[in-house]
């Protein structure tokens, strides 16, 4: 379904196409809007995710054994994220996770939720659920940005302490506290016919209105993948940062557990996901789906590619483990192929500092 939120004045559809068909795209200056989203707050109408509720008293235990997560650690008023995998391993479903009152909140993609929803009907069979998909009930907005909290006070809501936590919203919904893509980051489930209101009243609270993306760019920043746009039909939740985020390594019994305990055990993935650096000086941009090649050799896949308000055009590849980090690339194919380098900060550090985290020190700064 279409945003409502595509009628306001300034707002730019995303092009056919788009991941984020639906919603706002920009409101006619994207880089502006990035660097307030970095420096102060924005709000950004996130309502082409799918909302999926899992009700009924067997949830948890019913989740917990259909996912790469420990439900069973998932108390009232927290979330988090999870996969579904096939027997292989690899990511079918990625969803973000709030437990709220007596049902578990599941929002992912459009584009897989109707397989995602028809794979969990399945699996009911004796248990004490019922998946339904409810994105006609709830939205999704997205706050983020240093002023977050401030923002919220001002609505009468409060941003949860710790990453995942609820708080919930007046009149209704709640708010999940996120730890990407950048420092201040809330999520808001809203009812859906307050979807304007709501966005309304936290751009009266000093959010700016911002497009999808903006948000993209700082995704990507901050190294974290989008299903269907950074994983492919291979991809194995190691190699695209997942483990410790989206898999619990302490939990079995799920469907593709023994690929992931034994990936994890030989610590080494076939491929990693990196941040490129792309060429801005040709007209050309590379696509989602490209390939990465090395001396004339494809050596990896191009997922998200964005333009950043102070990085340029950037992308997130899988690339094979094999490849050096200074290692000049090529990215794209026929007319749109472009220079590429590896970022050295999205490669694990010796130090062990996880990737992402140089964004992080840019955003302090």
């Amino acid at each position: 379904m279409s945003s409502p939120l595509l009628g306001r004045p300034g707002a730019i559809a995303a092009p056919e196409g788009s991941p984020d068909l639906g919603v706002p795209w920009h409101f006619g200056d994207p880089p502006a809007e990035a660097r307030t989203a970095a420096r102060r707050a924005a709000v950004v109408d996130r309502s082409h995710r799918v909302i999926i509720a899992v009700p009924g008293a067997d949830r948890l235990d019913w989740l917990h054994s259909l996912t790469s997560q420990h439900f069973h650690q998932l108390a009232p008023g927290t979330g988090g994220e999870a996969l579904v995998l096939d027997a292989q391993g690899r990511v079918e479903h990625h969803m973000l996770v709030a437990h709220h009152g007596e049902t578990i909140y599941l929002d992912t993609e459009a584009e897989t939720a109707p397989a995602l929803l028809s794979y969990l009907t399945k699996m009911v069979f004796w248990s004490k659920v019922e998946p339904k998909d409810v994105s006609a009930e709830f939205a999704l907005l997205t706050v983020l940005g240093p002023d977050t909290a401030e923002v919220l006070a001002k609505v009468g809501a409060e941003v949860p302490d710790t990453a995942y936590a609820l708080t919930d919203l007046p009149g209704g919904g709640f708010v999940r506290r996120m730890p990407w893509p950048t420092l201040d980051v809330v999520d808001l489930l809203v009812p859906h016919a307050e979807l304007i209101t709501w966005f309304q009243r936290l751009a009266d609270a000093g959010a700016r209105p911002t497009g999808t993306l903006a948000y993209e760019a700082l995704r990507v920043e901050a190294l974290r993948p989008r299903l269907g746009q950074d994983t492919d039909n291979r991809t194995i939740p190691q190699e695209v940062n997942w483990i410790g985020v989206a898999v619990h390594l302490d939990k079995g019994c799920y469907r593709g557990q023994e690929t992931v305990a034994r990936v994890h055990n030989l610590g080494r993935p076939p491929r990693r996901m990196v941040l490129l650096h792309l060429d801005g000086s040709a007209d050309a941009v590379p696509e989602t789906g490209d390939p990465v090649t090395l001396d004339g050799r494809a050596v990896g896949r191009l997922g998200s590619v964005v333009m950043h308000h102070e990085l340029g055009p950037i992308g997130l590849a899988l690339l094979k483990q094999s490849v050096p980090v200074d290692a000049q690339l090529l990215a794209g194919a026929e007319d749109r192929l472009v220079a590429a380098t590896v970022d050295p900060d999205s490669v694990p550090a010796p130090t062990g500092e996880p990737p992402g985290k140089a964004a992080l020190r840019r955003l302090r700064g």
